[in-house]
This record gives structure tokens, sequence and C-alpha cells, in this order.
């Protein structure tokens, strides 16, 4: 959000500080032109109305409509000296503390000058540039205003391309942005994302335009799109091939029994029961993976099923209980998620491996090289086993463990304890006890 914040202010005041730019430009020529037409007609009256005084002068008579003067003592020096060089001119100046327009001309070796008011002039300058300045304001308020709303709109929109983005990262492939595209019309061609336009007459037609933030988002929803049936048809392939693979397994299992005993036979049947054990769990993540598993739950005390858990596998490992509890949960499941936690740690982790129980919290953790960051951040994922360090294995057995807690709503986390070694805790939920106990309550009173 802070990305697309910033990106919505800087567009905004972007376009401010460009259309404040124009205005300032424009409002300098205006200032310029205008002024220049003004105060050219006033110096129009002033060199005017000097011709008439300078006439009148060589006549020897004078006027009384025209303030004219000889060598008057508040006339500016650079005009003084341009009637000295035997020229004449105008220029704005003052006189008695009041702006005026002076003109002058040589007259007998002397300086005639004329003045006209020129407050009213300035006033005037003064309101075109109040009117400029106001137009410019005006201007930069209602485009920053337009700059904003646009801005916004885009970030919103990416702020909605980003989530999704994030929500697919996170594996949630049913995510999309769903950005209206822009369609053919009514002649049943296909949209930009593939899908069927309207039929014809009953679709409405929307402006072609090229929109940048929308192709974003169609080829996000596209590749989501893609990526989901890629997904899934992997899965139907590891689920067909497991099913497909079952039958086969199950008599070759039964034909080696028949062999001899002997190595020979010894080493058939790991072999097989290997693959048997991997068509098991391939079948078993398709189940998960397909949502149907439903928990069949009960009242299970905590302490004592681990310890029943962690003595099944026959595998050493250590369990302490802090503080027992009795939860609601699938017993069978909750087998399979610590066995399998305890073959990972005994498979890719070092002795001790230590199982504590405090209330509905488990932890389950070995002293070996710990998790691989990659697990650490992304989770299990099948036939990934991380770090090589850890070991060999197809990288069924932690996915087994994310899909049998997500159905019992346990609260799995994978950690590195800080002293070395793989930490897994289980945070079992608790709240549905408490909701059972009240209706048993409720439909047996005491």
């Amino acid at each position: 959000m802070r990305v697309t914040s910033s990106l919505r202010w800087k567009i905004a005041l972007t376009t401010t500080a460009v259309c404040c730019a124009v205005a300032a430009v424009l409002g300098i020529l205006v200032h310029n032109v205008v002024a220049r037409q003004i105060v050219g007609e006033v110096r129009k009256d002033a060199d005017r109305d000097l011709d008439y005084a300078l006439a009148q002068y060589q006549y020897g008579t004078s006027h009384g409509d025209v303030n004219v003067a000889v060598d008057p003592p508040e006339l500016p020096g650079a005009l003084r000296r341009l009637v000295a060089g035997g020229r004449t001119g105008s220029m704005v100046g003052e006189r008695a503390g009041e702006p005026v327009m002076w003109a002058a001309g040589p007259a007998d070796d002397k300086a005639l000058a004329i003045w006209l008011p020129y407050e009213s002039t300035r006033h005037r300058l003064r309101d075109i540039d109040t009117a400029i300045l106001a137009s410019a304001a005006l201007a930069a308020g209602i485009v920053a205003l337009a700059g904003l709303f646009l801005a916004n709109r885009i970030s919103r929109r990416l702020t909605t391309t980003a989530a999704v983005a994030r929500r697919i990262s996170a594996g949630d492939l049913d995510a999309r942005v769903g950005f209206p595209v822009e369609h053919d019309g009514g002649d049943g061609k296909k949209a930009a994302d593939g899908t069927a336009g309207s039929a014809a007459g009953g679709g409405r037609r929307r402006p072609r335009y090229r929109d940048e933030v929308r192709d974003v988002a169609v080829a996000l929803d596209s590749m989501a799109r893609s990526l989901q049936e890629r997904i899934e048809a992997e899965k139907r392939f590891t689920a067909d091939v497991a099913h497909e693979l079952r039958t086969p397994l199950t008599g070759s299992l039964a034909a080696a029994a028949l062999l001899p005993e002997g190595r020979p036979k010894e080493m058939i049947n790991d072999r097989l029961k290997a693959l048997h054990l991997l068509t098991e769990d391939l079948l078993e993540i398709s189940r998960l993976e397909s949502g149907v598993e439903r928990a069949d739950l009960a009242r299970v005390e905590l302490g004592e099923a681990v310890r029943r858990a962690v003595r099944a596998t026959r595998l050493e490992a250590s369990v302490r209980v802090v503080r027992d509890i009795v939860v609601l949960t699938d017993r069978r499941r909750l087998d399979r998620i610590l066995a399998n936690l305890l073959v990972n740690a005994d498979k890719h982790g070092e002795p001790p491996v230590e199982v504590t129980v405090e209330g509905p919290v488990v932890v389950v953790r070995d002293h070996g090289p710990g998790y691989p960051p990659e697990l650490i951040e992304q989770g299990p994922q099948r036939f990934r086993t991380g770090d090589p360090g850890r070991g060999r294995g197809h990288g069924l057995g932690l996915t087994i463990v994310v899909g049998q807690a997500a159905v019992l709503e346990i609260a799995l986390s994978l950690a590195n304890a800080p002293d070395g070694g793989a930490m897994t805790t289980l945070r079992l939920p608790v709240g549905r006890l408490a909701d059972e106990s009240m209706e048993v309550r409720q439909s047996f009173p005491e």
C-alpha cells in the first residue's frame, strides 16, 4: 500500500507541478502582452500631449489642459539626459509622491516635460495580474484534483492486482483480478482474456483504448488460470498413476511372499514396500488436496495420545508432558502427523529427538542441521526436500503433515531452534471442545 500511495501522490504532484509551470509561463506571456499594450496606450497619449506642448511653446502660448513645465525638478535623470542629447522620450516616474508618465523633449536647450497620472494604470495592471493568478490557481487546482482522481484510480487497480498476485503466490490459485476487458461488440468474437464475446446486439460496446493496468491484470489472471490448469493436471496425473500402481503393487507383494526365504526375497520385499508406501502417500495427498477429507472428531487426552503415537513409530524419541489437556481431534490423523514428523526428524535430523506437550501445543524437534530457509518460507512441497544436507526423500512426509493439519484445523509452524535443530510446532484448537461441552450441557441439563 505504501508503494501505490507514493505512486498516487507522485502522479498528482507531477501533474500539478506541470500545470503550475505551464500556467506560470502563460501568465508571464499574457502579463507582458497586456502590460505592453496598456502602457503603450498611456505612452502614446503622453507623446501626443508632448507634441502639442512643444508646438504651443514654439508659438509662445500654453494650454491649461496639459500638465507642462520647463526643467521640472522631479524629471527623472535618465529622461533629462535623453533630452540633453536632442531626443524626446517618455518613462514612468513620480511627481509629488504620485506615479506619473513623463514625456519630455528639447526646447531652447531646456527640457520641456509633460506628465500624465499613472495610478489608474497601475491599478489596472494589478487587477489583470490578480485575474491571471486566480485563473492559474483555479486551473492548477482543477488539474490537481483530476490528476489525483486518475492516480487514485490507477493505484487502486494496481493495489488490487498486487493483492491478487500475493494471494496466488501464497497458493490461492482461484484468486482473480477480474477487471472488465474490452469486448469486440456483438460479433461473438473472443475478448482479450480469451472468453467469448457478447452475443449480437446483447453486449455493451466498450471504448477501444490501450490500458496498461488492465493488460497487466488480464495477463496475471491468464497466468493464474494456466498455472491452476497445469497444477490440476499434475494432481490428476499423480492420482491416476498412484491408483494404477496400487493394484499391481499389491499383487507383487503377494507374489513376493511366495518366494523362498533368503536375501533376494528381503531385497524385493524391501523395495516393493517402499514403492507401496510412496503410492499410498501419493493417494493420501490427492485426497487431501481434493478437499473431501473430513475429520472424525473425538475427545482425546493429548499427552497420552502423543506417547502412544511415539511408541507406535518405534523410533528413539523422548516425550515430556508439561501440562496435559483434553482436546477434540481425530486421533488417527494426529497419529499420522506425529509419525511423519518423527520419521522426518529421524531421517534428516540428529538425536536426541524431543516431543514436548504443553497444553494444546505440541513441539517436535531434533538437533540436526535444521530446516532449510526455503522450506520455512515457502512451506513443504511435493518431491522437494529442500537442503540436500538433510538427507534423501521424496518430500511427501511434511506435505501430508500440512494437509492433515489443515483438516484438523491445527496451526502448524516450521522453524529452527536457536541452539540448532529443526522445530515443528502444532497448536491444536481448543475452542471446539468448549463449544461441544456447552451443547452437551444444554441438551442434558443437570
